[in-house]
């Protein structure tokens, strides 16, 4: 798992059809203290997350998990959206 900032939103008419109804998020990784890492990327949203919020993610074969009806082809997904973080970084 890993921690993003939520950039915005993709709009797809075109899609795989195990991808219809899932919500697309533009999220870039950042670090403890909310430093932007690399690259913007699409992220499958299970969470409702919205701009500017941050959440955490899992990426590889397990981003498809949280879909229960249908699994996305998918490599970055969002499992929750993260409220404060407490302690040293």
């Amino acid at each position: 798992m890993y921690l993003g900032r939520v950039l915005g939103r993709v709009v797809c008419t075109q899609k795989d059809p195990q991808m219809h109804g899932l919500k697309l998020l533009i999220v870039t990784a950042i670090d403890a203290d909310g430093k932007t890492i690399g690259h913007p990327f699409i992220a499958c949203d299970s969470t409702d997350a919205g701009n500017g919020e941050t959440v955490f993610l899992c990426g590889g074969g397990e981003a498809a998990l949280p879909f229960v009806k249908a699994r996305p082809p998918s490599d970055a997904s969002i499992l929750g959206i993260i409220d404060r973080i407490e302690g040293p970084a």
